[in-house]
């Protein structure tokens, strides 16, 4: 297994969050308009998911990051499992002309509003779906804040196509440490199925086969 790395807290820990707010907010009602992932949890109101997710140039750094971490150049390919608006290899494409990059969400208004240049590299896809390319077709495969919306058993299918298809690989998951970030984390988040500490996520990626970096977020 790979290394634990810190490339999207800098980001995560930007966001300020009220997590009473949001757990008496109907939430159960919020969830099940969250797990559309379509208009209202990318731009609707902010308690269904992001409030309005615009393209603001924040991703760049997690980009520069990513390239001096993978040794990426214009020559590299990457896939971005579970893109969203595909923010984060738009900016790979600005910092590197030339790099080929393909990305898939479920969510048809994410891939519909992400940005000229990147759109027509993007597919409606299920990440715990099989994946059409060959084993080892990309340099590196990411997939950040996606893989804990899926249940145990399709989190497995995914991270099985992540490790087959990519020569390094790195996810982001959402986790807790202690009783008051996992009620944080019960309060806060709209779509999460997987609930682990970094330990259970650690066990989770050698049980199934996964090889490749990691990164947890917190909701201190």
């Amino acid at each position: 297994m790979g290394k634990l790395l810190n490339i999207f807290n800098k980001l995560h820990k930007k966001t300020a969050r009220k997590y009473i707010d949001r757990m008496v907010d109907d939430k159960v009602h919020c969830m099940s308009k969250a797990k559309e992932y379509e208009f209202d949890y990318w731009d609707g109101d902010r308690r269904y998911g992001y409030g309005g997710y615009t393209y603001d140039g924040r991703w760049k750094e997690i980009a520069q990051d990513l390239i001096k971490e993978y040794s990426l150049t214009s020559k590299s390919k990457v896939l971005d499992v579970g893109c969203g608006k595909a923010f984060l290899i738009y900016e790979l494409t600005q910092l590197l002309p030339g790099i080929t990059v393909e990305g898939f969400d479920i969510s048809k208004h994410g891939l519909e509003n992400a940005l000229e240049g990147v759109k027509e590299n993007l597919y409606i896809h299920k990440a715990q779906d099989k994946y059409k390319y060959e084993d080892k077709s990309f340099d590196l495969v990411i997939s950040l804040g996606a893989l804990h919306n899926l249940k145990i058993y399709d989190l497995k299918n995914a991270l099985l196509e992540i490790e087959r298809v990519a020569k390094n690989k790195f996810v982001m998951m959402e986790a807790y440490r202690n009783d008051q970030e996992l009620f944080n984390l019960e309060c806060w988040a709209l779509t999460c199925e997987s609930f682990f500490k970094p330990d259970e996520w650690t066990w989770i990626f050698e049980e199934f086969g996964y090889t490749g970096e990691y990164e947890f977020i917190y909701f201190e």
